[in-house]
């Protein structure tokens, strides 16, 4: 085999290495079939001056008619689709393989799965499951294109993060973790690689608005707890999973939204929180090295402030609306 599979115009299946036309950067994006990977390989594709040429990845391509209807005369043009696993090793290695002289100048680490509820009743297994998705699988695809971003002295690396990498929210313990862990090593690989002139950027969304999100919402509220005590069972159905869609209804991003941020700016920051609600809860967190502030803070807004809840969002989303610099990161 000389490549990854492709599928063609006319949706016939070929082997063939993708090729960029001359002049494009080759933007590889994981997670497509869905949310934020799909409207950010869609505008990339749709750019104005064709720079790019987008590599739109997912696991099952049966799940590709949603990018490809979005996509329209993109597709086959400025905008291939291939077969990835991240978890997989040699998923990742025929991927890259199918591309000309595996050749990347934009790598996008989108890919992601979720997990909330009470860490009593989450198997390990389920655990493990957000760490090799969240943390080894963005490793997976950097292990495999840096050393030629490095030999090249040239590359931007971007990984979908997310606030919850820089303050931990309750009830998303393990998933928060597999961001504070993507956090740390990006900010130790960034060092490295400023000295190979590689750039890297880590995109932190808060709630966004996605099929996944409300089917895991849903979800979540007729999921049983085993392991779990009344108390917090109780606590998570009834405190956080409202106040959590109340959150989502005032707060949340489109995918668009988080989109934008990447493609918008002239030059890239190593950081970009997309939503400027989260700005003052994270400068909460750093302005007390005791980590007490915010921790009772979020304790307070969760278990005291109870009916509260949606006037105090709804009054800081008025406060932060506008009045903070759009952040945005462009793939240049």
């Amino acid at each position: 085999m000389d490549g990854i599979m492709q599928i063609t115009g006319g949706g016939q299946k070929s082997r063939t290495r993708m090729m960029a036309s001359p002049g494009q950067k080759v933007v590889l994006i994981t997670g497509c079939s869905s949310g934020i990977g799909l409207r950010m390989a869609v505008m990339l594709a749709h750019d104005e001056q064709k720079r790019y040429h987008v590599i739109a990845t997912m696991r099952d391509l049966k799940r590709k008619d949603k990018l490809v209807e979005a996509a329209g005369d993109a597709y086959g043009k400025t905008l291939s689709l291939a077969v990835l696993d991240v978890c997989n090793d040699e998923s990742v290695k025929q991927c890259i393989n199918g591309i000309k002289d595996r050749h990347v100048d934009v790598l996008i680490n989108n890919a992601g799965i979720g997990l909330v509820g009470p860490v009593e009743s989450i198997p390990i297994e389920e655990m493990k499951k957000v760490f090799e998705t969240n943390f080894f699988g963005v490793i997976r695809m950097i292990k495999e294109v840096m050393p030629d971003m490095k030999k090249r002295q040239g590359g931007h690396i971007i990984v979908v993060s997310s606030v919850m990498g820089l303050q931990g929210v309750v009830f998303n313990d393990v998933y928060a973790a597999s961001k504070f862990a993507m956090e740390g090593f990006c900010e130790s690989l960034a060092v490295q690689l400023l000295k190979f002139n590689v750039t890297l950027s880590l995109i932190e969304p808060g709630p966004v608005h996605t099929e996944f999100e409300a089917k895991m919402i849903q979800e979540v509220k007729q999921k049983e707890c085993p392991g779990a005590d009344p108390e917090t069972v109780n606590y998570f159905k009834n405190v956080y999973l409202p106040s959590s869609i109340d959150i989502f209804t005032l707060l949340g991003q489109t995918p668009d939204d988080v989109a934008r941020v990447m493609i918008e700016a002239k030059r890239p920051r190593f950081r970009n929180l997309t939503n400027p609600f989260y700005t003052p809860i994270v400068a909460l967190k750093y302005a007390d090295e005791t980590g007490s502030l915010s921790v009772n803070a979020f304790y307070h807004m969760l278990f005291s402030m109870g009916p509260l809840m949606h006037v105090c969002i709804t009054a800081m989303k008025y406060l932060t609306c506008g009045c903070l610099r759009s952040r945005a990161i462009s793939p240049n």
